[in-house]
């Protein structure tokens, strides 16, 4: 996994640096110079022109030109503040201003590929606002760790592909990473030899009249991803269901003193296409606090639960809450902040639980403070009924053994994955479970 740190973060780890600031630049620009040696496959007459400021990104900058120069390329320093027309080259390197940068920037228009030191100059690093605006690079050369700007939109859509230079400097304090491939091969729980399929059972309460589609996506998520056996109660209803997955039928109103068999089960998944109405709150209210199961929670059981954050943190078992924005507010009474990774630390603290903030970059976080960023997935994953999917993988993820914040990190990047590994332009949620297997196995083998 790669750390990131906040430009705050970054700042104090500079100050606390024990070699010389001058040192330190030069490394960053020695960097940035084989990244633009890289990217042109080779330097002899290429034509370069670095966009400099009066800071330490314009330093690392100069650095970068002095050293492109004694490759043989023809380099040329422009003044950030004022630009003028730049030429036409065959890179331009944005080393204007930094992640610390606070007011508005205008780039000037630029006619070639361009390579970004640390962060796109004009997007702020701490949250991916872009002040003004900037220059879209097609590569990023940030330095010893990842800075949230890189990762949020829209700030993400002006990075590129982003490459980190180790400087020597030591981040090891940073409780915020972005995992990969790797991470989650290493976290997902095999099946024992002698595993049936209550062991790993998953009851999936989800689904109406009106919205019987969302329960049928998360239970067969949650078959597709690992759950031995799959429950799916959809309070009302029965309707069709997928041949995997064992209908049980709950009251529309009153169920939730029908659970008298949970123990059986290893997970519970709530929320998708309940409803709103005043009774199902009151039965999903109850049904949490009448088990310590671990349980996903989304989509309706979020509204249901609103800000009586009490109801998931006095629970007896570990439990998941996946809002996207609007579910946020109904948790919280606003929005996400900009700072995404400090809003769901927030409400994991204040909810003694795991917080998956769905976005383009899905922040987890657990509640001692610990965050996982995964951005496995696009912007094809904003459609209906991709987060009862989601719920699904978790809640088989948590039947099959992965503890909770896992279970939930895991679940956000197959998912995203999932979505990556299909090239349908007009995905629809259904064409996920077709995927997910294969990427799972895939995962499975590293």
């Amino acid at each position: 996994m790669l750390t990131i740190v906040t430009p705050e973060e970054m700042a104090a780890v500079d100050a606390g640096a024990t070699e010389p600031l001058e040192v330190l630049i030069e490394r960053a620009g020695i960097a940035v110079a084989w990244a633009a040696r890289r990217f042109l496959g080779g330097t002899y007459g290429r034509r370069v022109v670095v966009i400099a400021g009066k800071g330490n990104n314009g330093a690392d900058g100069r650095v970068a030109a002095r050293r492109l120069q004694g490759w043989g390329a023809r380099v040329q320093i422009v003044d950030a503040a004022d630009p003028g027309t730049v030429a036409a080259a065959d890179l331009v390197i944005d080393a204007a201003y930094g992640t610390g940068l606070s007011r508005s920037y205008q780039p000037p228009t630029v006619q070639a590929p361009v390579l970004a030191v640390d962060i796109a100059s004009g997007v702020n690093g701490l949250t991916g606002e872009v002040i003004g605006g900037a220059l879209e690079a097609v590569e990023t050369v940030t330095f010893q760790a990842l800075k949230p700007g890189l990762l949020f939109p829209p700030g993400s859509g002006c990075a590129g592909d982003i490459f980190v230079a180790d400087l020597g400097l030591d981040v090891s304090g940073s409780r915020a990473h972005l995992i990969d491939k790797s991470d989650v091969s290493s976290w997902l729980p095999g099946r024992p030899l002698d595993s049936h399929k209550w062991k790993t059972a998953c009851w999936v309460i989800a689904g109406s009249p009106a919205m019987a589609g969302a329960g049928q996506l998360a239970a067969a998520a949650a078959a597709r991803s690992g759950a031995g056996y799959v429950r799916l109660s959809s309070p009302g209803t029965m309707g069709p269901n997928a041949a995997e997955v064992v209908r049980h039928e709950l009251g529309s109103s009153g169920w939730s003193g029908c659970l008298d068999d949970i123990g059986r089960f290893a997970s519970l998944v709530i929320g998708p296409g309940l409803g709103r109405h005043a009774d199902m709150r009151s039965d999903v209210r109850a049904a949490l606090a009448s088990t310590s199961l671990p349980a996903v929670v989304d989509a309706d059981a979020l509204v249901a639960i609103g800000q009586d954050l009490d109801i998931v943190a006095g629970r007896g078992g570990a439990t998941v809450l996946t809002p996207h924005d609007g579910e946020f507010e109904a948790l919280t009474g606003a929005r996400p902040g900009l700072d995404r990774i400090q809003s769901a630390r927030a409400l994991a603290a204040r909810a003694r639980s795991v917080v998956l903030l769905k976005g383009s970059a899905t922040v987890v976080a657990e509640p001692g403070g610990e965050v996982l960023v995964s951005a496995s997935g696009d912007q094809r994953l904003a459609s209906a009924g991709t987060g009862d999917v989601l719920a699904g993988v978790i809640g088989a993820l948590m039947a099959t053994g992965s503890p909770p914040f896992e279970a939930a990190v895991c679940g956000a990047w197959l998912h995203g994955k999932t979505a990556t590994s299909t090239s349908r332009h007009a995905m629809v949620a259904s064409d996920l479970l077709t995927t997910l297997p294969e990427v799972i196995d895939a995962t499975h083998m590293g």
